[in-house]
């Protein structure tokens, strides 16, 4: 006979038919009227034996390194800065409709009038970009972008490819790709309005002031569907647990 793991609470009923098989045998050989009351105690406490649910283990919570999560927690908190001090910004001059034009409720916008909005804006800005920075000379050293950035074969495999989970690490690269040039044409276009004299050659490249506004600010709920998507996509691969590794 087996000596059976620790599965409670069968485990422990197990354990006592083992124990006990003699006299649970000898209960169980008169109700069936079998002389052999060892031999149906040691069947009985097979049976149980073998139909004790097996208990599933749960999947290791994902470990990462402090630096990802670092970049993770002050690129949250920077672009929400960022992003109600742009609407303070933006109410003050609406990039649609000029001064007439439909302004966010005060609870979106931090800063509390123009100048205030404007330092919010510009030190977050720095915050986002030096973050953004380092977390690129961390990949590039590391080779971590070999596994991050979209490929051939995750392009083949989008056309192609008939494995969901494969397929969906495709996408996550894509997506994750697909973001660098968004988050450099906001910091550009941030960067041509904050010093349009200086960068006067950076923000000649947008034409106009107005096309300048416009694109600054439509890389904003770019920004938010990305990371919509990025935490979504996350959460499909690694549930809940991904989530907190990235933070906890």
């Amino acid at each position: 006979m087996r000596s059976p793991p620790d599965r409670s609470p069968f485990g422990a009923i197990y354990q006592d038919w083992r124990d006990n098989d003699t006299y649970y045998g000898d209960l169980a050989a008169v109700g069936f009227g079998c002389a052999d009351s060892t031999l149906v105690g040691s069947v009985i406490s097979e049976f149980i034996y073998l139909n004790m649910p097996t208990p599933t283990k749960s999947p290791p919570i994902p470990h990462q390194k402090i630096v990802i999560k670092l970049f993770h927690g002050i690129t949250i908190v920077s672009l929400f800065l960022m992003i109600g001090s742009g609407l303070q910004i933006y109410n003050a001059t609406p990039v649609f409709g000029g001064k007439d034009g439909w302004q966010f409720p005060d609870f979106m916008t931090l800063g509390g009038w123009l100048a205030g909005g404007r330092d919010w804006h510009f030190a977050m800005m720095w915050v986002f970009s030096f973050n953004l920075l380092i977390y690129g000379i961390y990949i590039g050293l590391t080779k971590r972008w070999q596994r991050r950035f979209v490929s051939s074969s995750d392009l083949q495999v989008l056309k192609v490819g008939q494995n969901p989970k494969r397929k969906t690490y495709a996408w996550h690269r894509l997506i994750y790709t697909s973001i660098i040039p968004i988050l450099i044409l906001a910091i550009a276009s941030g960067l041509a309005m904050y010093k349009p004299v200086q960068l006067g050659w950076l923000a000649s490249l947008f034409g106009n002031w107005q096309t300048l506004r416009t694109v600054h600010f439509m890389t904003v709920p770019i920004a938010l569907i990305f990371t919509m998507l990025h935490m979504l996509m996350g959460l499909k691969v690694g549930g809940l647990k991904i989530w907190r590794s990235m933070f906890v």
